[in-house]
């Protein structure tokens, strides 16, 4: 196994906190969800804009900027957009350009994380202030009805899917592995 640097080890001991093993199910839901939103910025931080920015994998357009992008988009969508029926436009998104979110890098990072940082408070205060998993939001494509709990285990599983693209192109920024 390859030793974590330093400045990652820190940050994993002191910025994220454990995940209860005995809790209720919405303290459960919820603390997996922000250990994998920590993850993504762990993930990010102290790397240069060039590093965060670099397409590793080609062809893929997936760096860890165009992640921040996407899913701060993804917070957007599910907590504001379908669940609390806000009417906002797409982040990073429009019907001529679907995927700009990993194609257009435009910006400086620290933009896209303090977005992504924005969206990911305006979702907390969205699930604060609903007192039940049972909760529904509607899908604006489907028409379908979804519950707060539904959607709090898909987006732990979306940054899951994209930490896991994440420690890829973080190891070959710098070759730093791990948590």
């Amino acid at each position: 196994m390859t030793p974590t640097p330093k400045h990652l080890a820190k940050v994993a001991e002191s910025d994220r906190p454990p995940i209860p093993r005995v809790a209720d199910e919405r303290e459960t839901l919820l603390a997996y969800l922000e250990w994998h939103r920590e993850t993504l910025e762990l993930k990010c931080s102290g790397l240069s804009q060039e590093a965060v920015s670099a397409r590793a994998v080609p062809p893929s357009t997936m760096s860890l900027h165009g992640l921040v992008r996407h899913l701060a988009g993804v917070e957007r969508w599910w907590f504001r957009i379908q669940f609390a029926g806000e009417d906002l436009p797409l982040l990073h998104y429009s019907d001529d350009e679907p995927d700009q979110d990993f194609d257009r890098l435009d910006g400086d990072f620290s933009e896209a994380l303090a977005l992504w940082r924005a969206e990911c408070d305006r979702s907390r205060e969205i699930v604060a202030a609903t007192p039940s998993l049972d909760a529904r939001g509607v899908g604006k494509t489907t028409g379908e009805p979804f519950s707060l709990r539904w959607m709090l285990m898909s987006m732990t599983a979306e940054y899951a899917r994209h930490n896991g693209h994440a420690d890829l192109l973080r190891e070959v920024a710098d070759g730093a592995t791990g948590r």
